[in-house]
């Protein structure tokens, strides 16, 4: 009895020391693949950094670029061109003090007013602040909310073909009134104000709604044409009953309308503006950086936790 008691113990121990072994074991491989996510999200930061800058040379070639920012997509919040996304690109190109001046590549159909005119605004006080040339390129499209963006610049190239103007304001929706009828749902909606229930799909018109959202829209359609006429002072050669109905272009046609000033690409304007041929893209740094950040945070998240786991009106 005593020699099996011995051994059980024995057992108990070696088993006890075991599991130790084995945690160790964990904690340290658990280490070390923390810290070869560290190393190697160190060097992917160092290469973005270092191919952010422009090549140095002996004879002062380094200064002979503009500072980029390609702006595509939808205009709106979370979106990759909204303003939370692009005034900390534009704050950095624009103090880049060696960049000859700022070129906005621009392809965008446009989005909700509010950020187009944050954006634009944002362009304004940039240019005042550091003295820079603002140059855009459209691409694609040049239309509505990135039209409005646009003209906060001194120069708008766009390519004889792309889709340019647009300036107006559009709100879609859909009714459903006779629809809950058919399939027998009751609606149930309590307001404690009588306009509350403005636009509910599944109410029928009325007038009153109609010429509210009427009003709205006239209003930002105003302030959008305003921007323009601004921004474009002295350039637009059309009547502007025919340039504000929200028609848009091709960029042959806006150029004869004053709406752009050149027919041309990125390599055009880079020439013919500031003689140059190179540029700084901060777009690909900025949404870089930003992507690798995420991965970052991830990733030690990962590590540390042992892998347990509408907008009214647009423009």
């Amino acid at each position: 009895m005593q020699n099996n008691s011995i051994k059980n113990e024995d057992l108990t121990a070696q088993l006890v020391r075991d599991l130790i072994k084995e945690k160790r074991s964990d904690r340290f491989w658990k280490n070390i693949r923390f810290f070869l996510i560290f190393i190697i999200i160190l060097i992917i930061f160092c290469a973005i950094f270092g191919q952010s800058s422009a090549p140095l040379s002996k004879n002062g070639e380094s200064k002979n670029y503009v500072a980029l920012v390609r702006l595509n997509g939808m205009i709106g919040p979370g979106e990759d061109f909204s303003a939370e996304t692009v005034i900390p690109l534009l704050k950095t190109a624009f103090a880049d003090a060696d960049a000859k001046g700022v070129i906005l590549d621009i392809n965008s159909g446009g989005g909700t007013p509010v950020q187009a005119s944050i954006i634009h605004d944002t362009i304004l006080e940039l240019k005042k602040k550091y003295h820079k040339k603002v140059v855009v390129v459209g691409e694609d499209m040049l239309a509505s909310g990135a039209y409005f963006v646009a003209v906060a610049a001194d120069e708008i190239y766009v390519n004889p073909d792309s889709l340019t103007g647009s300036i107006g304001v559009i709100m879609k929706g859909f009714g459903f009134p006779e629809l809950i009828k058919k399939v027998g749902v009751e609606r149930r909606v309590f307001t404690s104000g009588a306009d509350k229930d403005r636009l509910d799909p599944f109410l029928a018109e009325n007038p009153a709604d109609i010429a509210k959202i009427k009003q709205v829209l006239a209003e930002v359609h105003d302030n959008f044409s305003q921007v323009v006429m601004k921004g474009r002072a002295g350039k637009l050669h059309g009547n502007p009953a025919d340039i504000f109905t929200g028609d848009f272009w091709s960029g042959t046609g806006a150029l004869k309308l004053g709406l752009v000033d050149k027919l041309g690409n990125l390599s055009d304007a880079m020439r013919n503006e500031f003689q140059v041929s190179r540029y700084k893209d901060y777009t690909a740094s900025g949404s870089l950086l930003k992507s690798l950040a995420s991965q970052l945070g991830a990733s030690l998240n990962m590590a540390l936790t042992n892998n347990e786991m509408k907008v009214l009106a647009k423009i």
